[in-house]
């Protein structure tokens, strides 16, 4: 396959809309709840929605942040991290949301800003990425569609033990 702006492009839509559509089912498990609610523990896992909605959003602001300036430009704090699966004091589920929306937009920025997808960097240094590896932007991409992806599904099986609705069925 030759690789042209045309196809580029459509490469680009086609994985900003599956991004999308993954992002819509992690916001539908939220949809009519209020900040308890979307905060509660409902399984033995330490995860609750909004702490989802904030994971993911953290993550793939990171990612991109990865794509535009490289490994130096990710946070690597634990402490951050942890924090990121729930809501801190004076955090709200809206705030949340509203934040994952620009975390969105700006991922749309970023890579229709792209000059190819193959615009890569060296993965920082930790155990779970090979030793000098490099990621492209497309591969970044992937793993963002992938944790959003793997997370609506975690959201759902929370929402469903809640209140007994089912967002994805």
């Amino acid at each position: 396959m030759t690789i042209t702006p045309e196809t580029t492009n459509a490469e680009v839509a086609t994985l900003l809309e599956t991004l999308a559509g993954h992002r819509a089912f992690l916001r539908q498990t939220v949809r009519g709840l209020t900040d308890e609610q979307a905060a509660r523990r409902t399984t033995v896992s330490a995860l609750c929605l909004s702490g989802l909605i904030k994971h993911v959003a953290g993550v793939e602001r990171n990612w991109m942040r990865f794509v535009v300036r490289g490994a130096g430009a990710m946070t690597d704090d634990q402490g951050e991290w942890l924090d990121g699966f729930h809501l801190g004091e004076g955090e709200t589920l809206a705030g949340a949301l509203e934040e994952y929306d620009e975390v969105a937009r700006r991922t749309a920025e970023i890579v229709t800003g792209l000059p190819d997808l193959g615009v890569s960097h060296p993965l920082p240094e930790a155990p779970w990425f090979k030793p000098g590896a490099s990621w492209s932007a497309r591969r970044v991409l992937l793993h963002i569609l992938t944790e959003t992806a793997q997370h609506a599904g975690h959201a759902d099986i929370i929402r469903e033990s809640l209140d007994g609705a089912k967002t994805m069925g």
